[in-house]
Order: structure tokens, then sequence, then C-alpha cells
């Protein structure tokens, strides 16, 4: 990426207390090394726990650290409000785990990607690398993946990987017409992407298994297959088919 190219890290965080202090210190380290212009946007999902305090405590030291206080809707609308509010050229979304170490980072941006309105985090494909994963974690997953291609979005390994990049531009045409709050908003964001012509890519990542993982696999998987029907069913009836949108200037830089 240009030097003084503007890229903000939004962190969606709900009860992550005891995790997230150690990942915002990882992050402002490797951040403070680059060229770039930068924030992080930590959202809180109305956590009932110090997350707040930990963000606050970290802004003090460093005033590009940024915490925006939500309701708790989920993990999607916490995504949702902090891309909206977000001011970089590139947008990214980071787990508050920081599973992908951040030497990652520079895979999703210029010089190194082009051409690309948003680029999603692979743990599948060439180049992947899974560390630690349980079998049946994985295997869930890729039950998922294949119910999503079948369902709605076709030709994507990996549409639950909690890192993505978006441009600005990006971002202001699809999240405005986000409606999935909880865990399979992801679906939903790719298929609006899909059906407004936009480029997606897929980056393989190194990614590590953190056993405090918030995602439960039977009670969230009902929810996310009961929310892929209903993504499925917009889709069908075109609420989310729009003209494709031009490239946008910042996917050329």
């Amino acid at each position: 990426m240009a030097d003084g190219q503007f890229v903000s890290i939004v962190v969606p965080a709900y009860n992550e207390e005891a995790r997230l202090g150690a990942s915002l210190d990882a992050l402002v380290s490797y951040l403070s090394a680059t060229e770039w212009t930068w924030e992080i946007r930590v959202v809180d999902d109305g956590s009932i726990d110090g997350t707040c305090r930990v963000v606050e405590q970290h802004a003090t030291r460093d005033r590009r650290i940024v915490l925006q206080r939500e309701p708790h809707r989920g993990k999607g609308g916490a995504v949702k409000a902090g891309l909206l509010a977000a001011t970089g050229t590139y947008r990214f979304i980071c787990d508050a785990d920081l599973s992908m170490p951040v030497t990652e980072l520079p895979r999703f941006l210029p010089p190194l990607l082009k051409d690309f309105d948003v680029a999603i985090g692979s743990r599948e494909g060439v180049g992947a690398r899974r560390v630690g994963e349980p079998l049946i974690r994985h295997l869930a997953g890729r039950v998922f993946n294949y119910a999503v291609q079948r369902l709605s979005v076709s030709g994507i390994n990996d549409t639950q990987c909690g890192f993505k990049m978006f441009t600005a531009s990006a971002v202001q045409a699809i999240f405005p017409r986000v409606t999935v709050d909880g865990w399979a908003f992801d679906i939903e964001v790719l298929s609006i992407a899909r059906a407004r012509g936009m480029r997606i890519v897929e980056v393989p990542i190194e990614w590590h298994y953190r056993r405090e993982s918030q995602l439960s696999l039977l009670r969230d998987g009902v929810r996310m297959m009961r929310e892929l029907l209903q993504i499925r069913s917009r889709a069908k009836r075109g609420a989310y088919a729009e003209p494709a949108a031009p490239l946008s200037a910042d996917r050329s830089e």
C-alpha cells in the first residue's frame, strides 16, 4: 500500500476483556512500524464485562484507537456499524482474538493485492494454513460451506473467516443493505457484493484456532442455517440485485 494510505481496522467485540488487550498491543506494535495512516476502531457490542475499559486504557496511550459503543445486536450488527463509521480508504474486519497473525495484513492491500472490492481471508486452498483446529470444528465448517455454496454464494471456499478487507466505496455500496446481525452476516455481505458485480478475491491466510471462541456449533449453527435460508429467499426475490457498480477509483491504487 502506498505510504500514507489510510487503513481502518474494525474489531467487533463482545465480552472480550480477557483477550482484547493483547490483540490491541499486537496491532499497534505492527501498524506503528509501517508507513500507513491508520486507525483501530473497536466496536463494543453491548459488552457487560470490562471490554470498554480495556479499549479506553489503550486509547489514552494512542489516539488512533477509537472505542465505538453500540447496543448488543450481534457480530453482524457491530461490523456494519463499525465499517460505516470508519474513515479509511481500506477497511478491514479483524476478530478480537487476532487468530490471524497481523503480519498477514499486507496480503489484503496494494501493492500485493490489486483490483478488488472485497478481499476475504480464506482458511482453505493453496497457501492457507489452519493451526490447532479440532477435527469436528473443521468438519462442521465444511458442511456449512457446502450448504452456503449450494444455497447462496457459490465458488467461495470460506465465507466465514473473520478477516475481510473492503474498499471504502464497497462498504458504502454493501453495508447499508445488510440486514443480518448474527454470525451469517458474511453470507449476506458477499451476496450483495456478488449481486452488484463487485470483484471478490479470496486471500489464503494462516489461521490459529482459539479455544475461547464464542461461536457455539449447536446454538449458533441452527441460527446460521436459518439466516442462510432467509438470505437465499431475499436473493431469489431480487432484493440484492442492482446494476453492476463500475470499478471504484480506489481499486486501481
